[in-house]
């Protein structure tokens, strides 16, 4: 299994990263898309990302335009769309694919490390969310009906786990 650690990441910003610079930290990685009925939910992952930031977890964003192309900016209109309409402040990466021949390695090991229902590993729309422990372990996956806040308590045993 890839060390997701060290997968190359394009930020929104253009510059590249790896969650290496998120060791240590417990993550919720996200595909999210602008235009989509799942889209109130940047409030809640924002909401979350504020309430748990000072204990060592963070929100990542990744646009997706795979679903109904509900994700038709380009970077720098998503950024601004995500700041100006719902204060996010989380890190946010450039735009990916999730499924397919495309699927960003990232993304890859997300859905092998906590397939979804009977076992496919298809990520089924925008919003679909990765829980992942401080060692880089996918904990869980959810589904895009689930609220941000309902991940309040899972994130709080991830935070708490040594």
């Amino acid at each position: 299994m890839t060390e997701i650690f060290d997968i190359p990441l394009r930020a929104i910003d253009g510059q590249t990263r790896t969650l290496r610079d998120h060791a240590g930290k417990v993550l919720l990685a996200v595909n999210v898309a602008s235009r989509c009925g799942f889209t109130p939910q940047y409030a809640g992952l924002e909401a979350l990302y504020r309430r748990f930031a000072p204990r060592g977890f963070a929100v990542l964003g990744f646009p997706c335009d795979q679903f109904g192309h509900q994700e038709p900016g380009d970077n720098a209109e998503i950024q601004k769309f995500c700041t100006v309409n719902y204060g996010v402040s989380f890190p946010m990466f450039a735009k990916v694919d999730v499924n397919g021949d495309t699927a960003h390695p990232l993304f890859r090991e997300l859905k092998r490390g906590a397939p979804g229902l009977l076992g496919t590993e298809a990520i089924k729309w925008n919003f679909t969310k990765f829980l992942i422990g401080r060692d880089g372990k996918v904990l869980r996956r959810y589904s895009p009906t689930e609220k941000p806040e309902d991940l309040a308590g899972d994130i709080e045993k991830a935070l708490d786990a040594t």
